[in-house]
């Protein structure tokens, strides 16, 4: 069923997922996940499937929600239109608030008018935030990381400091981010400092550099792996002599393309901050150090970041347009009414946001 509903139009390139035999892989990693299906004739044939999960997060200001994520909802062509879509979302509602959600929420891109209509429309979500998705292929040759710039890699435990002190007032961090860190998907935390501060900073002290970036980054190797089809002759070829002349001139630092139409795995790059005059400079240094670990990884054909629009490191981090998401559209609906109202809290829906930062769980993606 699954392979029915590759993503794209007909006639057109489509990027296909293959779950490894593991249809709740992209949940599996939540303590609370939950896989519906639907079936439908005699025959009981499998006709639609949707996956949730239900978290603990930050709604702004250090508070902290029960939030239920919906997502690789997908319904078999030959069976749309049935109305099978919105019973699967009303189903799995009805979990998340017998398991105490408050909120529920999903996310696509702004094009999918489809699945827009059938959540604002007919399931009653409303608009909310919006995230930029950048992709930035990964090349045949090395980045270069810039001169003067150290990056060490953080314990999971310092890294859980840093990041609660980072986003406590952001929307959607997790509360339980020290399980992430610690998930064997992780690949780990890097902070990127300007080499004169280093023999000066003591990690214990609790005191950070004047300038440093960090960031973390998840793999989805053991996920899914992704595939692109349905290109045309000449399109493939220009991509794969574009990699040949890049693996055979690496000095010249041709923008190549990965070989996508392949099955591949992506880096994920999370929990992205920076402070100070030299932030920029050191957060494009630590996306290059992650770009390098793929190009290390055989079969990593791109790192991705999924960023707040009004976040400041939406700005440095390289990437390629045609392959970006610029809006990424997150709708979310209220489940549990009067929860809010009894602990003396604004509607979350109705409230601005406290910060420009939107931390995303890679666990969602």
């Amino acid at each position: 069923m699954e392979r029915r509903c590759e993503i794209g139009e007909g006639g057109k390139p489509s990027l296909v997922a293959d779950l490894l035999g593991d249809p709740i892989c992209r949940v599996r990693h939540f303590p609370s996940h939950i896989m519906l299906v639907a079936e439908y004739g005699n025959g009981r044939e499998i006709v639609g499937v949707i996956r949730g999960c239900i978290k603990t997060v930050t709604r702004g200001n250090s508070l902290y929600v029960k939030l239920a994520y919906i997502l690789g909802l997908r319904v078999a062509p030959s069976h749309r239109r049935l109305g099978i879509g919105k019973k699967l979302v009303q189903k799995l509602e009805e979990w998340c608030k017998k398991n105490g959600a408050e909120y529920v929420y999903m996310a696509t891109d702004c094009t999918n008018e489809a699945s827009i209509n059938l959540f604002t429309r007919k399931c009653e979500y409303t608009k909310f935030r919006t995230a930029t998705m950048l992709v930035q292929p990964v090349h045949a040759h090395y980045k270069s990381l810039g001169s003067g710039i150290a990056i060490v890699q953080l314990n999971p435990k310092l890294a859980e400091t840093l990041y609660r002190r980072a986003f406590a007032n952001s929307e959607f961090f997790p509360k339980d981010i020290d399980k992430i860190l610690s998930n064997k998907l992780n690949l780990g935390t890097f902070m990127a400092l300007p080499k004169k501060f280093l023999p000066k900073w003591d990690p214990k002290t609790g005191i950070l550099p004047p300038s440093f970036a960090i960031m973390s980054v998840w793999s989805t190797k053991q996920l899914f792996r992704l595939q692109v089809k349905g290109v045309s002759m000449l399109t493939y070829a220009c991509c794969m002599a574009s990699r040949v002349l890049d693996a055979w001139m690496p000095w010249m630092m041709l923008p190549s393309f990965p070989d996508v139409f392949r099955k591949f795995w992506v880096y994920f790059l999370y929990g992205l901050h920076m402070e100070g005059k030299n932030g920029p400079r050191l957060m494009k240094s630590l996306c290059a150090f992650a770009h390098n670990m793929g190009r290390d990884d055989d079969g990593c054909g791109a790192v991705v970041a999924e960023v707040g629009q009004r976040d400041p490191v939406r700005e440095v981090i390289p990437h390629w347009r045609k392959l970006s998401m610029s809006e990424d559209l997150w709708c979310i609906k209220k489940l549990n009414y009067g929860s809010d109202e009894k602990c003396g809290l604004s509607d979350w829906l109705n409230s601005r946001p406290s910060s420009p930062l939107i931390f995303v769980d890679p666990r969602d993606i």
